[in-house]
């Protein structure tokens, strides 16, 4: 199975939709309400899925691409996926785990400060809470997290040091914005 991302190329993605695909609308809608902020970026994927949201961020010239994905087999699609589309100057890498317990092990990582964070969880999950409250010391200071969640999914308007700036609504899928209340101290 495939999908095209920017650009019309397409990436290969696992059959069936266990690692739902953020549909084209969604991902369009992002890019366009983050487009002058994507070039030189790094940035964090989180749940990973099929590794479009990733593969268009390294295609509109992010520097840093790094994604975390719990499916062994995603991770290698994922990988091989973005293999094609890396420019030398570009990196990525994607990391297999639970982003609970990946997510404190990117702090000391020289590309720990992202600038622009997509969170795709299983809308069913309980991660929402968790990792956005996780999230903040690998933040740069002018950082935004966008969340995907069904719309009748409610976040709350602060969780830990980030809150609420935004939610828009695309069909079957909403997106929360979130940015840091404050600056975090890096020592």
């Amino acid at each position: 199975m495939s999908l095209r991302v920017y650009g019309d190329r397409p990436i290969q993605t696992l059959p069936g939709l266990k690692t739902r695909p953020t549909p084209s609308r969604v991902r369009e809608a992002v890019f366009n309400i983050w487009q002058g902020r994507i070039e030189h970026c790094r940035w964090l994927d989180i749940c990973t899925g099929s590794g479009a949201m990733a593969a268009e961020a390294l295609l509109r010239g992010a520097d840093a691409v790094v994604g975390i994905e719990q499916s062994g087999g995603a991770c290698k699609l994922i990988k091989h996926n973005l293999e094609k589309i890396v420019r030398p100057a570009q990196f990525f890498n994607i990391h297999r785990g639970d982003a609970l317990k990946v997510i404190p092990k990117l702090v000391s990582q020289p590309y720990a400060q992202f600038d622009l964070v997509y969170f795709d969880p299983p809308y069913q999950s309980d991660l929402y809470e968790a990792v956005l409250t996780a999230l903040p010391p690998l933040l740069a200071t002018d950082a935004t997290v966008a969340v995907e969640h069904s719309p009748s999914r409610y976040l709350a308007d602060a969780i830990g040091d980030l809150v609420k700036r935004d939610r828009r609504k695309y069909g079957q899928t909403a997106i929360t914005f979130y940015e840091l209340t404050q600056p975090i101290a890096i020592i």
